[in-house]
């Protein structure tokens, strides 16, 4: 092959993975975006620890399935511990606090509002723990970002029935698993088999909430059109898709990169709902979905590149 044939070669390989780089971000935003939704409609027929403890058993054993069909290599004996860890905080505690509460009347646009303060927790943690430097524009960006998703949340219903301190309790706990588990992932996960390890992660989430969902719920879940088909959702798009984005996501952001795209959840949310369930999407929701928007691009990008330098 000649030397500019080599060339050409090179650019379009770079070419397509900035492509990809770039894209990545957008589609993640927009599947993890419809997470609030599957949680609302997967607990009309089943109680939120049984729905997710048969969701991660499944993803687990789907991920288990592709990794040995591609022959990935094996999470080692020095790397299960930590994917067992990140499992516990990204998937037992963020999303059993957030089904938890929505459960038990926690208005959607409140949860999404809570779940979005784990992009400041996580960026703060992740300048101290790991020594990530954020910039000023950063900085504004993620300001940038809380202020659009308040903006949001405010004409989508405020502090109505529901906000009660259990559901609030859920939700606390949700944020502090999410930060931590974002926080160990991007820490000593790196070079971790992304399906293999992710597998794993949903393992001990199925375990744990299984153990929840016949204590506290019975095993309640009733097979009906509707929760099944938020169950297929629930683990092809959410818990396989979206996952496996934010974890490849990882391993090439900053952890305050990737953390500030949640603060776009509930503004793409509320626009779902108004296509979905004819909710009113106001001047407010509009303009803050505008103002999340730009605060993320801002906390994401730098000068001269979108992303980071990949991770050795």
């Amino acid at each position: 092959m000649s030397d500019d044939s080599q060339g050409v070669s090179t650019y379009a390989h770079w070419v397509d993975k900035r492509f990809l780089e770039r894209l990545a971000p957008a589609i993640f935003v927009v599947l993890w975006s419809t997470g609030f939704i599957v949680a609302r409609y997967g607990t009309k027929d089943a109680g939120p620890l049984t729905f997710l403890a048969i969701r991660t058993g499944i993803a687990a054993l789907v991920l288990f399935g592709v990794s040995r069909l591609v022959r990935e290599m094996r999470v080692s004996r020095k790397q299960l511990p930590v994917q067992l860890a990140v499992g516990v905080g990204m998937h037992a505690m963020y999303l059993g606090g957030v089904f938890v509460a929505i459960n038990h009347g926690l208005p959607s646009g409140i949860s999404a509002l809570i779940a979005a303060l784990h992009p400041v927790i996580t960026s703060v943690l992740a300048r101290v723990l790991l020594n990530e430097r954020i910039s000023q524009r950063q900085a504004i960006g993620i300001v940038l970002g809380l202020a659009g998703v308040i903006a949001v949340v405010i004409e989508r219903g405020g502090a109505g029935d529901g906000v009660t301190a259990f559901a609030l309790i859920s939700m606390s706990v949700a944020v502090v698993g999410m930060s931590a588990g974002t926080l160990i992932q991007r820490k000593f996960a790196q070079g971790t088999p992304l399906l293999a390890g992710t597998a794993w992660q949903y393992l001990v989430t199925a375990a744990l909430l299984g153990i929840g969902a016949i204590g506290f719920e019975g095993w309640d879940f009733t097979v009906t059109t509707r929760s099944m088909f938020s169950m297929a959702w629930a683990v092809g798009v959410l818990s396989i898709a979206a996952i496996l984005i934010m974890l490849w996501l990882l391993r090439r952001q900053a952890a305050s990169q990737v953390s500030s795209l949640f603060f776009l959840t509930p503004a793409f949310s509320t626009v779902e709902g108004a296509i979905l369930f004819q909710e009113k999407l106001g001047v407010l929701s509009a303009c803050g979905l505008v103002v999340a928007l730009c605060g993320v691009w801002l906390a994401t990008s730098t000068r001269g590149s979108v992303l980071t330098s990949p991770q050795k």
